[in-house]
């Protein structure tokens, strides 16, 4: 069936494809068409079922009104919360949203960012899993808005909303000590030079130095993102037999927290009283699972909303190039899977 055009609506209404376009791009009043005029285009696009070409729309108007979302990984809960919100924020601005993943594939995330920009998006909101910072800095000389989220890069100034990382490291591991837990795995997810992953880390070394716990770096390890089920079961296996023996796992992931409880609970290995177990970020399973998890809870909501306040700034040039970067506070959030109920520990 043939798309209703412009040219359509006006050859009907026997006017001009210029007067019609003034009319549906809300000009008609500025460009003295008269409101009865206005009326019969209205009216005749929706009977002819009138679908405006939004990329030509963009390109003549200069904004699609429409802005790109890229995450690390879709199957996440805490990003799809995020763009969840974003969604929401964006539409109450009058924005659409068009949400990507880059499976943590750094050529995907930047074909997924030149499909973005061909389609005329405004800007994007990025959980880049880029090691370099080439491709965002092609964005800041070309000035196309961006915002980066969750993950930061060091070598490229930019706008940036994440949490601190480093704290959520450190309040997961000083709450295990605090539970008399000592032998505390660590168990990292890919890929390794991730900054947010690095800053747990640090949090979690500082927790165990400021409490005299000797650092073992057996008992870190990481879960390829790609295959977290399989890792994990190999992982756990061996840290929990003896030389290591831990008796607590930090998951700085919350997919990987899931599959280690997946895997203690066919090994019939208990929570809290075998192994403990907290997860950096919330998610609602740890609430209704049994134990519940204790976790580092982010304000998703707050990363969203910050994120597109901070891009429209940018596309309307009401940041001045001032490079925003907000780092928000991470909460712990205590449940039973610490041992917190328990005095075996």
């Amino acid at each position: 069936m043939k798309k209703t055009s412009l040219s359509d609506i006006a050859k009907s209404l026997n006017v001009s494809s210029a007067l019609v376009s003034i009319v549906l791009n809300n000009r008609g009043k500025e460009k003295g068409i008269s409101p009865v005029t206005q009326q019969k285009v209205i009216e005749k696009a929706r009977e002819l079922n009138y679908k405006p070409n939004m990329l030509a729309r963009g390109l003549r108007l200069g904004s699609s009104k429409t802005i790109g979302l890229i995450v690390a990984d879709i199957s996440n809960a805490f990003y799809s919360k995020i763009a969840k919100k974003i969604e929401n924020v964006a539409g109450i601005h009058g924005y659409n949203l068009i949400f990507c993943s880059s499976d943590e594939d750094p050529q995907k995330e930047i074909r997924l960012i030149e499909m973005l920009r061909e389609r005329q998006v405004d800007g994007i909101i990025v959980s880049t899993s880029q090691q370099e910072s080439t491709e965002f800095k092609h964005l800041k000389k070309e000035n196309f808005p961006f915002v980066l989220i969750d993950r930061q890069l060091s070598r490229v100034s930019s706008h940036y909303v994440g949490v601190d990382n480093f704290d959520g490291g450190f309040k997961a591991t000083e709450h295990l000590i605090n539970n008399g837990y000592k032998k505390i795995g660590l168990l990292r997810i890919s890929p390794s030079y991730l900054k947010t992953i690095n800053d747990r880390e640090a949090g979690y070394k500082a927790a165990l130095k400021k409490h005299g716990i000797r650092f073992n770096s057996k008992l870190i390890r990481e879960i390829n993102c790609k295959n977290i089920g399989h890792d994990v079961r190999q992982v756990m296996s061996d840290l929990l037999q003896p030389p290591q023996s831990i008796n607590a796992i930090f998951s700085s992931n919350n997919n990987v927290a899931v599959a280690c409880m997946e895997y203690l609970n066919e090994m019939n290995i208990r929570i809290p009283q075998d192994v403990a177990l907290i997860s950096f970020d919330d998610i609602d399973l740890f609430r209704f699972s049994y134990p519940a998890i204790t976790s580092i809870a982010q304000p998703v909501e707050d990363i969203g909303e910050w994120a597109f306040n901070i891009l429209l700034e940018d596309i309307t040039k009401a940041s001045n190039g001032n490079w925003k970067q907000v780092v928000l506070p991470v909460e712990l959030i205590q449940r039973r899977s610490c041992g917190a109920f328990f005095n075996s520990k």
